[in-house]
């Protein structure tokens, strides 16, 4: 029976036959991302011409089977002479294909090889602390404890004990990866015992176990800037976790709780107060004195006709402005105090106050009757 014809290898990958190596290669690229059978997972049709792609590729990316595939077509390459499933070009497999082109793209295993390993920086940390509204106010210096992982004292970061030495990784043989095979593809990935050094710690450090780090208890001073509000997060640089192969430390982040306060309110920089007045200061007006954050006080009018719930705004007499220059104001809020129980002789005068409003029950009237 005839077989039927192979497709040709420049319409599987989808381009002009005068294509450069440049263009041949990034048009693999772009079908092989199409086609993956991780990307497409049970599709037969995909994996087919995932095979194809991969065959057309390993073909036209190498200059002498090219020359003898534009000649003599696939015979050109069959055979002793040609193409060899995933052998094809100089490849040792489908890896070494997708490493010269991918790198570590899928999974990132493909074309790996053994070396150092890349640095990583360690965990950031978070810690809270609680500051009264007067600290909040002038600022202070908190001393913060917190536990953190620091080199190991004993093995100063190597993991292993003193005089110990490493040995050949046993999972990889010293190469750094392993291969998983699925199906007809088979992934290169970092190895996880050595995580990709090839060697192993013979004796591991008894201090730390081979992580070269251990948990420390650490104290630091955090400077708290005045204005501070609750939510604001204070960045330490350095003061989180040791890292891996030289990463480097993470930070530390220290969030800022300020605690009520059992007089002052605070809005944004503002501050509020509630202040009670007598009725004939509402009516006839006056002054007061209020306290301030910083513990002095201020006077404050009293206009004449203060209704309740009016605000009088002492201006700059407020929290700082965190990070900016000024205050916020000091907001005082009138109440106006009612006598609960009032004397004979204040009962008299506010009756005669009430005929002098013109003979209507007044809210006093109401009140006292």
């Amino acid at each position: 029976m005839p077989t039927a014809m192979k497709e040709d290898y420049y319409k599987i990958l989808n381009v002009e036959r005068t294509a450069t190596e440049v263009e041949i290669k990034s048009a693999f690229r772009r079908q092989a991302m199409k086609y993956h059978p991780d990307r497409n997972p049970g599709d037969k049709q995909a994996e087919e011409q995932f095979k194809k792609v991969n065959e057309a590729f390993s073909v036209l990316s190498d200059p002498q089977k090219r020359q003898m595939y534009d000649q003599y077509g696939h015979e050109g390459v069959s055979g002793a002479g040609g193409f060899n499933g995933f052998n094809a070009g100089g490849f040792a497999d489908i890896n070494d294909i997708f490493g010269s082109v991918f790198g570590d793209i899928f999974g990132g295993g493909f074309g790996r090889r053994a070396g150092k390993p890349r640095a990583q920086r360690g965990e950031d940390l978070k810690v809270d602390v609680e500051v009264s509204l007067e600290e909040a106010f002038s600022g202070k210096e908190e001393e913060v404890s917190y536990t953190r992982l620091d080199t190991c004292s004993v093995c100063h970061g190597t993991g292993a004990q003193e005089g110990s030495a490493r040995k050949t990784c046993r999972s990889c043989g010293g190469s750094g990866t392993v291969t998983y095979s699925q199906g007809f593809i088979s992934m290169r990935q970092t190895c996880p015992d050595c995580n990709g050094t090839g060697t192993v710690i013979e004796k591991p450090c008894l201090k730390c176990h081979g992580s070269g780090a251990e948990r420390v208890k650490e104290k630091l001073t955090v400077k708290i800037p005045s204005g501070v509000r609750t939510g604001i997060t204070l960045r330490v640089a350095n003061g989180g976790n040791i890292g891996t192969n030289g990463g480097g430390f993470g930070d530390l982040y220290v969030e800022v709780r300020v605690k009520p306060h059992k007089i002052f309110r605070r809005e944004g920089d503002d501050l509020i107060i509630d202040a009670p007045i007598t009725y004939p200061q509402a009516v006839l007006g006056g002054s007061i004195k209020v306290p301030t954050i910083e513990g002095k006080e201020l006077e404050v009018d009293i206009p004449k006709g203060t209704q309740f719930g009016e605000v009088l705004k002492m201006q700059g007499n407020g929290m700082p402005r965190l990070g900016k220059k000024g205050f916020g104001d000091l907001l005082v809020n009138v109440k106006i105090e009612v006598i609960k129980k009032p004397t004979a002789k204040q009962k008299e005068l506010l009756e005669q106050l009430a005929k002098e409003t013109g003979g209507k029950k007044s809210f006093f009237q109401e009140l006292f009757s």
